[in-house]
């Protein structure tokens, strides 16, 4: 049976053996422009690759989601709670989330509200990162700065280059001007890269946390996770990077990091 599909369709590539969903961009010559609808990933396809992913599917794919979201909070907080008997309230680190993709800031706004974390989320193409995101910065002065949206390695010849990735470069350039405003891995922590990304060279340009170890592909709200877990984790204590890293869906493969401590205060009121 002949399927067509029109801009908007969740489908899987046949070729791929229908692993990852995909959201069709746009169509041209039979040429399928695909976005991730779960995992940083934009790739193109024939139509004829293509399968049309069932509403219970996506829906279950949802709900895995879903559970990721409500299991982000610091399970040790309730513990601080009890510690800090004579504590009022908590405020935790705030984070400014940029990101090169539209979807993954509402997305991304979602857990943060989930977490109960201040939150700022913004979208901004990769290429304008290193100019627009120490202005954000300046303005907005937050603890934790998220840089993230779409990458890949586009030459693998050039794996060990900069030059052979489609991002990096820009999150890399925009890392090392944040960089330049605050040195330190305490007083401004930076999250860096999407699917692919030069890890090395995002951490050596200052980052505190960044993709990809093994350059693979991560989820969507693997950057936003170990931020949230940045700003519930207290002020006083070290992030634990295993446990950090082991909320994330990609886990140590997707994202690695430095040690780096948390940003969560408490406080009198009455």
């Amino acid at each position: 049976m002949n399927v067509t599909f029109k801009v908007g369709d969740i489908v899987a590539r046949k070729s791929y053996d229908l692993d990852t969903m995909f959201k069709i961009e746009s169509i041209e010559q039979d040429i399928a422009q695909l976005k991730g609808m779960f995992f940083r990933l934009s790739a193109d396809a024939p139509v004829n690759d293509l399968a049309l992913v069932s509403e219970c599917d996506v829906r279950g794919a949802e709900v895995e989601e879903e559970k990721v979201l409500k299991t982000i909070a610091k399970p040790e907080l309730e513990g601080m709670r009890n510690i800090k008997k004579d504590s009022d309230f908590f405020v935790s680190g705030r984070i400014l989330h940029v990101d090169g993709d539209d979807d993954y800031v509402q997305r991304s706004a979602k857990l943060y509200e989930n977490a109960n974390v201040h939150a700022t989320t913004i979208f901004v193409k990769e290429s304008l990162m290193p100019e627009r995101v120490p202005e954000l910065v300046r303005q907005l002065r937050p603890n934790i700065v998220v840089i993230t949206g779409h990458d890949a390695i586009e030459q693998k010849e050039l794996a060990h280059s900069l030059d052979g990735y489609r991002s990096s470069k820009y999150f890399v350039n925009t890392v090392n001007e944040l960089r330049k405003l605050e040195p330190s891995l305490d007083y401004l922590i930076i999250i860096a890269g999407a699917c692919q990304s030069h890890f090395e060279a995002l951490i050596g340009s200052g980052a505190n946390f960044a993709s990809s170890p093994q350059r693979i592909n991560i989820h969507a709200l693997d950057p936003a996770i170990v931020a949230a877990t940045v700003a519930l984790t207290s002020y006083e204590e070290e992030v634990d990077l295993k446990e950090a890293l082991e909320k994330t869906v990609t886990k140590i493969a997707g994202i690695g990091g430095l040690q780096t401590k948390g940003t969560l205060r408490y406080g009198l009121k009455s």
